[in-house]
């Protein structure tokens, strides 16, 4: 019970993403299997922190990733918090815990070069299926938004007068993305092609099949995987790519940061700073033209 209590805390009252409580619930129901594994006795809300270090030291002898076994405690760290929160413990068994070092390199983003070529190349074909898939990558590409956030858009939430996009991001919190013109454009055909072809949207979503019927995670990926290969050889090609080339083509420019932020819809700027990580050298490179005291210098040479 306390499992569902704790899901239903962070579904209702933290607005987590149905993504987010489903990802947590596998995580602690694993953990749960493993502590029963070892004693049948045991109860996952009194565990020494001993106790979690066999289920750590399980996982990566299992060939999982640091970042992957991280992401697995932390859901353990918020259910402690929670049990902490309602008075079931008094010290969470996490809290001398120290997450697994992990490599901080973040995948390549696309070029501009190869973002041109993928929208100015003849490569998608001329069907619904062909449409929707443009229109995908370019609202990715265009609007920095992420997969789960493509996948709820509805049509309402476009507003082609004033040429914003209402995004509704990570614990419900809203924010307005403007479009561009090209984007605008192949937004409105989709729409017109549903239209001709008699298209009922499932709960008035803007991306549907052919059937109506909402999008898959899966259908994205392998759409911007498939039509991005043709013109990219990075072994790296998925919608969080264009969300992190979206970034990085905005901050070389002149975007500031915290526009960026903004846009992205992130809480705080450390974050926005992992996806921008590429473009240290082209400001570094800015950096030493700009400054007076370095052309003064160069000047001396």
């Amino acid at each position: 019970m306390s499992i569902i209590s704790f899901l239903d805390y962070i579904s209702l009252e933290k607005k987590c993403s149905r993504h987010t409580v489903k990802a947590y619930r596998a995580n602690l129901l694993a953990f749960e299997s493993f502590l029963k594994s070892q004693n049948d006795e045991e109860n996952i809300e009194r565990v020494s922190y001993g106790e979690i270090r066999a289920w750590i030291v399980n996982l990566v002898q299992s060939g999982n990733s640091s970042r992957t076994v991280n992401r697995k405690v932390s859901a353990l760290r918020s259910f402690y918090k929670f049990q902490l929160r309602v008075g079931n413990i008094k010290v969470s068994p996490l809290k001398e815990h120290k997450v697994l070092k992990t490599d901080t390199k973040v995948g390549l983003p696309f070029s501009k070069e190869e973002m041109k070529n993928l929208f100015e190349f003849d490569i998608f074909p001329d069907t619904y299926v062909g449409s929707v898939s443009r229109t995908i990558i370019q609202l990715l590409y265009f609007t920095g938004i992420r997969r789960s956030e493509l996948i709820d858009l509805k049509v309402q939430d476009i507003d082609f007068s004033t040429r914003l996009l209402k995004v509704l991001g990570k614990r419900n919190k809203e924010r307005l993305v403007p479009l561009l013109p090209e984007i605008q454009h192949h937004m409105k055909a989709l729409l017109m092609l549903q239209k001709d072809l008699k298209i009922t949207r499932e709960a008035n979503l803007f991306f549907v099949n052919e059937k109506g019927k909402k999008l898959t995670t899966s259908f994205v990926y392998k759409s911007v995987k498939n039509y991005l290969s043709k013109v990219s050889t990075k072994t790296k090609r998925s919608p969080h790519v264009l969300r992190h080339s979206f970034a990085t083509h905005l901050l070389d420019q002149g975007a500031d940061l915290n526009s960026i932020k903004d846009l992205l819809g992130h809480s705080s700027i450390a974050a926005t700073q992992h996806y921008t990580h590429s473009s240290m050298a082209k400001i570094q490179e800015v950096y030493k033209k700009s400054h007076p005291r370095e052309r003064k210098n160069n000047s001396n040479k």
